[in-house]
């Protein structure tokens, strides 16, 4: 979601082994990365606590997020989410009341890695299929590295379109879709794949060609590859969340998606580092924001984009750092008008985002106030923790996939002017 504590449970001076497997079958040869964390800092990690507050309303709400808890789930009268125990204390210093506390492990298990979830994609199998794709249509598809994350793996992204490969550049109004920023939410990096595999394996249908032969599309299904794999790390899942940067006090982690430039320092975002929102020590400290960065930037032709999520069930448009609207007023009505389209397809609620608190340091808005992009959070599902979660299982993923073809191929086809989803004031389609 736009925030869940990383339950870290690493040993000081430890080796963490990455997994070749997401599921743990077959040989593996992992690689070794030595991560040395003082005691405290450990400590403070795995005493994290699933906290319900009495929350009436966005201010309460927001005056636990500015405390440093991962609000992922709003309620009425009530918000709930992880907190490191200093968090809490500023929550409560804040005036917010403790309704229940419970810690992972009472609340939800030693959260081992279930074999049935095999089908969801670690960072080497995520390679392999893009490749793969590539192969089965070199005509149309490519891959390329968007560049590296903290410990040097490459973020890879795949390319549809026709007359331009890798990183040549196309007149073709662009799109981008994205995936796990956040660590923990591998939905969203499957939905992406299989979008892409979806345009690959039905290009000979006259809409999907039309708009392939229109367009220049792009998948980065994994942002955050370091996190992924430390998530499910030694067949366990571990509820991370953020990179694997080390930070200065020892813990680790910075939140991506508090780590770009418009609106960062703000409100919703921590400045604390051992909390799962961490800022980060600057706008754009990360190598993997920098990346998306510079991969837009490189790319002035798109005009669209989206960042799957998970959970909630939710479409977000900006703005998520302020409580006002966005000032372009033909803009604003293409971006209600969009959403609106979209949770009829998807039954998802939309909302500018800030409507659940304010965050800033987010992707979305950063892509619309700096570069213009029309930018999407979509939080996948399931609605709930206590549906799922952040791992919902195997079962929902082709579900899932179903009910986000439609929107993607709707944005898609609006990359060339999204502002024709406005309408004027005769009700027609502005074009």
């Amino acid at each position: 979601m736009r925030t869940l504590a990383a339950v870290l449970v690493l040993c000081a001076g430890s080796a963490l082994a990455l997994p070749d497997s997401f599921d743990g079958k077959g040989a593996k040869t992992p690689s070794v990365v030595t991560v040395k964390a003082p005691a405290s800092a450990i400590a403070e990690a795995d005493s994290r606590v699933w906290v319900e507050l009495e929350a009436p309303d966005k201010a309460a709400r927001q005056k636990a997020v500015d405390a440093g808890i991962s609000v992922e789930e709003v309620k009425p009268g009530s918000a709930a989410g992880f907190a490191t125990p200093k968090a809490l204390e500023r929550a409560k210093a804040a005036g917010l009341k403790v309704r229940t506390t419970v810690t992972l492990r009472q609340r939800f298990g030693a959260l081992d890695f279930p074999e049935k979830d095999a089908v969801y994609h670690n960072y080497k199998e995520l390679e392999a299929d893009m490749r793969s794709l590539a192969a089965r249509a070199p005509d149309l598809v490519s891959v390329l590295s968007i560049g590296k994350s903290t410990r040097g793996r490459d973020l890879w992204a795949v390319r549809l379109t026709k007359g331009a490969t890798g990183t040549q550049r196309s007149k073709k109004p662009g799109i981008v879709f994205m995936g796990t920023h956040h660590a923990r939410e591998h939905l969203s990096t499957e939905v992406p794949l299989l979008i892409a595999k979806h345009l690959v394996d039905n290009r000979a249908d006259a809409e999907i060609a039309r708009l392939l032969d229109t367009r220049d599309v792009y998948f980065i299904p994994m942002v955050n590859p370091d996190g992924v794999e430390y998530d499910i790390e030694g067949g366990k899942y571990h509820m991370h969340r953020k990179n694997m940067a080390q930070n200065s006090d020892g813990s680790t982690g910075v939140d991506l998606n508090r780590n770009y430039a418009w609106g960062w320092g703000g409100g919703g975002a921590s400045p604390n580092p051992g909390d799962d929102t961490y800022r980060g020590p600057s706008a754009f400290s990360e190598p993997e924001s920098r990346a998306v960065k510079a991969f837009v930037e490189a790319r002035p032709n798109l005009k669209v984009m989206l960042s799957y999520h998970t959970f909630s069930e939710l479409i977000l448009y900006p703005w998520g750092g302020s409580d006002e609207q966005i000032p372009d007023k033909k803009a604003l009505a293409a971006f209600k008008n969009m959403s609106g389209e979209m949770a009829k397809m998807t039954g998802y609620t939309p909302e500018q985002s800030s409507d659940l608190y304010v965050a800033t340091g987010d992707t979305c808005d950063w892509a619309w106030g700096e570069k213009g992009i029309f930018a999407f959070t979509f939080e996948l599902t399931p609605k709930s923790m206590w549906d799922g979660g952040f791992y919902p299982g195997a079962g929902v993923v082709q579900r899932v996939f179903q009910a986000n073809i439609r929107p993607a191929l709707y944005l898609i086809d609006l990359s060339d002017d999204p502002y024709r989803a406005a309408k004027d004031a005769a009700g027609i389609t502005a074009r």
